[in-house]
């Protein structure tokens, strides 16, 4: 069983991880997202899959 500082700790790495993925896919150019087909409007979407599934 994980410790409260571990859980805690993991938390905050996955919710950095997810702001980071987050701002990536929001800030993406509109022609390459659309390359890529993702849309940036979608980037909490997308993010929150990427990190938690």
């Amino acid at each position: 069983m994980k410790s409260f500082i571990a859980q805690y700790r993991d938390a905050a790495a996955k919710r950095a991880l997810y702001r980071k993925t987050r701002d990536e896919i929001a800030a993406m150019p509109r022609r390459i997202a659309l390359d890529l087909g993702i849309f940036p409007e979608d980037a909490e979407i997308l993010a929150r899959k990427a990190v938690w599934g």
